[in-house]
């Protein structure tokens, strides 16, 4: 199953989702300066598998054009994660992208000067839902580096179960690494929607 849209040749195009203090929409082009400034920090680049070190205006204008590719049959569902409108400042990056099977798997990030404040769970939490609600998806995966508590807290407190560990290939360190696979299934998705409207 296949999470892309037709968005045309705009790549400003498409769904926006927002919390009381969110906005997730997808990227523009315009967005690459702003987005190479926060994504330039290895400590992020470490912790993911596909951002590389040094993260150029050219890296940023390949993968947004990439997400609006017409003709990629699986492409990532990203979203731009900004502090309040559509308009306001970039803080990171929240998506489902296509993996192993028919599986998606839930990814994000956030800038540096942003740690500590709850915005990734509360960006993952909003992709998550979005995905469940829009498609028949059964479950989505997770995964983060060993050792990467606050990634881990993330998929916990977004209801994913720890499913073993594996390596995954990184490409700022040229190599495989150590991480911690996870699991949400629909079923517990949907029971804890409803829990949270108790």
């Amino acid at each position: 199953m296949s999470l892309q849209e037709d968005n045309g040749d705009d790549p400003g195009q498409g769904i926006v989702l927002s919390t009381p203090r969110l906005t997730l929409r997808p990227p523009r082009l315009a967005d690459a300066p702003r987005l190479a400034r926060l994504a330039d920090n290895p400590r992020i680049a470490v912790e993911t598998a596909r951002m590389p070190y040094p993260y150029r205006e050219a890296d940023a204008v390949a993968w947004i054009s990439e997400l609006h590719d017409a003709d990629a049959p699986r492409v990532e569902r990203a979203f731009l994660v900004l502090e309040g409108g559509g308009d306001g400042d970039i803080v990171g990056v929240a998506s489902a992208m296509p993996c192993e099977g028919q599986d998606f798997e839930v990814g994000y990030w956030v800038g540096e000067p942003y740690w500590g404040r709850g915005i990734a769970t509360e960006a993952a939490q909003t992709v998550i839902d979005h995905v469940f609600r829009e498609t028949g998806l059964p479950r989505l995966l997770g995964r983060c580096r060993a050792g990467n508590s606050a990634s881990r807290r993330v998929l916990e407190k977004c209801g994913f179960q720890f499913l073993s560990t594996g390596m995954i290939q990184s490409r700022v360190l040229n190599g495989p690494v150590p991480a911690e696979e996870f699991i949400l299934e629909r079923p517990i998705w949907q029971s804890l929607k409803h829990w949270g409207r108790r």
